[in-house]
């Protein structure tokens, strides 16, 4: 007991968190308890530390191998999830499967298997198709977001997979959505479960909306991202040619800004998000593809350029802001004589927005792309260093970085990125020339 709460004394340092909330205190009761638990928690809740410190608390440093899974039904939730597990600083290795991802790279990863394995089930089924890794190891098994795994058609690869671990010990079930069926080839049978999806536990988001005059919402909706500013922001569309002709009109404007969506290769789409969380952007365009499994807990508004098809898809989509106690904003943006969801209980507050609206600055951070990452021995360390050595650069003036196996990324103050250009053109990164430049 000692050890485990040695373990979650560091992990909570090493997030900067103060004290776990009600949730994980409850997940690491019951993970002493039962071998089978099935947690039942809002988007914004903290479900992922939720998981994975029981899972932590389960892993053996001795022990060679995968030890445990993590199934998840999108490559953005595995690479959150990968996210969050480095930055607790366990010293475990971690590996992340999903399509779009080079299968050669991820297969040389299992040259030295990970002790955590997180994928997307059909690339996790190819993988032990290939036999790139041992599943005898396995005896920690995690399906995230199982409703939404359900609902994309995965359970022919999830029962796969789950056919070919016979030694596993504990399974832990995590779903967004209360009405699940839980099918037999899961092996979660009798579990502990916490329900958290109570009306005290919803979102505290206030609802507003907008409405166009002769509808033209694109008018509107611009002059409504506008008015925010600087906060943080998704905007929701039902279909990629939106996305893309808001961005259109936002790029004439010359307002910073991202899309999002599945027309776009998976490194573009990685992009947008890294750059989304690291603040050298604040708006983000999307369809329902990020409302679910995207971990951002500042966003603060939420609008709803095309009206969500379904109560649940308008519920995953709030569910991007007010997450971990905080408050947010849901916009819905209504052509002249467009009605609001039937399913709503609540009404809207109508807002009038001011004749003479100013464009938003640039955000404060610019994103800085560098050509080495993991597989060049690249740490967060060297990049900082050389940045300040190099760069002339404060520590102040450096924000998020992100490492990858090839590349890596980091925020920069968007006033000293040409001269900082400038400094390190022709300089090496840990003794390795590696190109450097303003990530498009």
């Amino acid at each position: 007991m000692k050890q485990k709460e040695d373990i979650t004394a560091k992990v909570l340092e090493n997030l900067k968190f103060g004290s776990l909330n009600e949730i994980q205190n409850a997940m690491i009761s019951a993970d002493l308890k039962a071998n089978n638990i099935v947690l039942l928690a809002p988007t914004g809740s903290g479900k992922t530390v939720a998981f994975l410190l029981p899972l932590l608390h389960q892993l053996n440093p001795k022990t060679a191998g995968v030890q445990a899974l993590i199934l998840v039904p999108s490559r953005e939730l595995a690479l959150q999830i990968e996210q969050v597990f480095r930055s607790m600083g366990t010293g475990f290795k971690v590996n992340c499967c999903y399509g779009g991802h080079p299968m050669k790279t991820e297969r040389n990863n299992f040259s030295e298997p990970p002790t955590v394995l997180i994928g997307t089930p059909g690339r996790i089924a190819a993988h032990l198709r290939r036999g790139s890794f041992e599943p005898e190891s396995i005896h920690l098994l995690v399906l995230d977001e199982f409703d939404k795994s359900l609902e994309l058609g995965f359970s022919d690869e999830m029962s796969y997979i789950i056919g070919l671990l016979p030694k596993i010990k504990k399974r832990i079930l995590t779903s967004a959505t209360q009405a699940i069926e839980i099918p037999e080839f899961s092996g979660v049978k009798n579990p502990v479960t916490l329900n958290y999806l109570t009306e005290e536990n919803r979102p505290n988001i206030v609802l507003k909306a907008v409405r166009a005059t002769e509808n033209d919402k694109l008018e509107i909706l611009i002059k409504l991202i506008c008015h925010l500013g600087h906060e943080p922001t998704l905007v929701f569309c039902n279909h990629r040619e939106a996305v893309d002709r808001i961005s259109e009109i936002l790029t004439e404007e010359n307002v910073v800004h991202e899309t999002f969506h599945g027309g776009l290769e998976q490194d573009e789409r990685e992009r947008a998000l890294l750059k989304f969380r690291n603040g050298s952007h604040q708006i983000l365009v999307t369809t329902d593809l990020a409302s679910r499994g995207l971990d951002i807990p500042e966003i603060k508004n939420i609008i709803h350029y095309q009206g969500a098809n379904t109560e649940e898809a308008f519920i995953h989509r709030n569910g991007r802001t007010a997450r971990m106690n905080a408050g947010g904003t849901a916009w819905l943006v209504l052509a002249e004589k467009e009605s609001a969801p039937d399913f709503l209980t609540i009404n809207p507050l109508f807002i009038t927005l001011p004749e003479q609206i100013r464009l938003p600055e640039s955000p404060l951070w610019i994103t800085l792309y560098i050509g080495g990452g993991k597989k060049d021995k690249i740490s967060k360390t060297d990049i900082v260093g050389f940045l300040i050595q190099k760069g002339n650069l404060t520590k102040e003036e450096i924000g998020l970085i992100t490492i990858l196996d090839n590349a890596s990324f980091v925020a920069i103050n968007r006033v000293k990125a040409r001269q900082t250009l400038a400094a390190i053109k022709d300089e090496k990164v840990k003794n390795q020339k590696v190109k450097i430049a303003i990530s498009d």
